[in-house]
């Protein structure tokens, strides 16, 4: 078999990626529709991450917040969203472009993606483990219960193989 020179495995993930920026456009315009909320692990150290020190001490390689109650200023950009979220009764600003996200969560209908590091340099399908069981804790005190929950509901990850031919 012949080396994938097109990286059509960074493709698939941009595009992914994409589903995320689109339901972050969404509860931007509109708000959060019916029972639906997110959890979004990025990797803290990924460039363009802007979160503030504290918070990088806390989780200095992966964080996972909860987009659900409490959120504000939500802005979704092409390459990056930008929210305030409370953590220990602080309102804090993060940055994170779409390329530091690790995983998505909305454990209202079961839907879940996980992405590869963009530089880990492997070609093939996005894996299908459970990505919440990778996940790093919730970033705050008041969803970490929530993120045990979520586990607990979790379904099936959405995995490149589902949709090829056999």
């Amino acid at each position: 078999m012949s080396k994938d020179q097109m990286r059509y495995d960074l493709m698939a993930q941009e595009a992914l990626r994409g589903v995320v920026r689109s339901a972050l456009e969404v509860v931007a315009k509109e708000g959060l529709p019916g029972e639906h909320h997110f959890f979004i692990a990025f990797d803290t150290n990924y460039a363009g991450v802007q979160i503030s020190d504290e918070l990088h001490d806390r989780y200095p390689d992966d964080m996972t917040v909860v987009i659900q109650h409490q959120f504000w200023d939500l802005d979704v950009y092409d390459d990056r969203f930008e929210i305030s979220l409370t953590f220990s009764k602080v309102l804090e600003r993060l940055i994170v472009p779409y390329a530091a996200i690790k995983g998505f969560f909305d454990p209202s209908v079961q839907f879940g993606l996980q992405f590869q590091d963009a530089g880990d340099g492997e070609g093939g399908a996005l894996p299908a483990p459970d990505p919440l069981k990778q996940l790093p804790p919730t970033g705050t005190e008041d969803d970490a219960a929530e993120g045990s929950e979520a586990k607990e509901q979790f379904g099936e990850v959405v995995s490149l193989d589902a949709f090829r031919k056999k």
